[in-house]
């Protein structure tokens, strides 16, 4: 199965291209740039680098979110608009679950994280099981300090995994102590190769029902809900 990948639900930016067990190319870019203007002249190159036709692509695996509602806005709807135009399958899989991926060798908990601002994490806990990823605990929006605390409970070694684990670390090294590792560096972006890899058996999604897995609504949606709500109960 051929398959591309999308991943710009950070400022990083990932597209692979992968046939069968092969994967034949990936770009990676770790910028704070627009991915906008520079996700489909990736992909673009990318298939060429490849010698391969939009035409070939037999399925599109997404990162949905968590992660910048700009960023996952943009790579859900471009998946969405090239699995309809070539009428092919796309599969949305947890943007945390493609970042704990990079690590799926580790012999332990891994707790891939992204900053979520105030003190406040995307986070979720996966387990490495014969090279693949099972999840422990469904990703959530949390307190870094909180969830430290709730995994004093896991009597295993944890790996944290993310470009932002370093704005947390001290949280849970303070917390768990030696327990707690950080990954090296190399491991922070998540590949998108892995998540062609997991998205490749899983079923298909609706392609005009799917939408993006932001867990918790901007700030602006949710301070427009809540006036919506008070001229309600006026």
């Amino acid at each position: 199965m051929k398959v591309l990948a999308i991943d710009t639900s950070t400022f990083v930016m990932g597209i692979a291209v992968v046939d069968g067990q092969v994967v034949k190319g990936e770009i990676i870019t770790n910028l704070k740039k627009n991915h906008s203007i520079r996700v489909m002249p990736a992909i673009e190159s990318l298939l060429q680098e490849c010698d391969m036709s939009p035409k070939e692509i037999e399925r599109i695996v997404v990162a949905k979110g968590p992660g910048s509602y700009t960023g996952v806005r943009i790579g859900v709807t471009i998946a969405k608009t090239l699995a309809w135009t070539l009428g092919i399958s796309l599969i949305g899989v947890s943007s945390l679950e493609a970042m704990a991926a990079s690590a799926k060798y580790f012999q332990g908990l891994i707790v891939p994280l992204m900053d979520a601002r105030r003190g406040q994490i995307y986070t979720g806990l996966y387990k490495a099981e014969g090279g693949n990823i099972q999840s422990i605990v469904a990703d959530q929006v949390i307190l870094a300090t909180d969830w430290a605390n709730e995994l004093k409970a896991y009597d295993e070694p944890i790996l944290l995994v993310g470009n932002d684990s370093s704005l947390h670390e001290a949280s849970f090294i303070q917390t768990l102590n030696r327990a707690v590792q950080v990954a090296s560096f190399t491991l922070h972006n998540p590949r998108p190769s892995e998540l062609a890899w997991l998205g490749m058996h899983r079923e298909p999604e609706d392609i005009h029902t799917f939408v993006p897995n932001y867990i918790r609504l901007a700030e602006a949606e949710a301070n427009w809900l809540a006036r919506q709500q008070e001229r309600t109960e006026c």
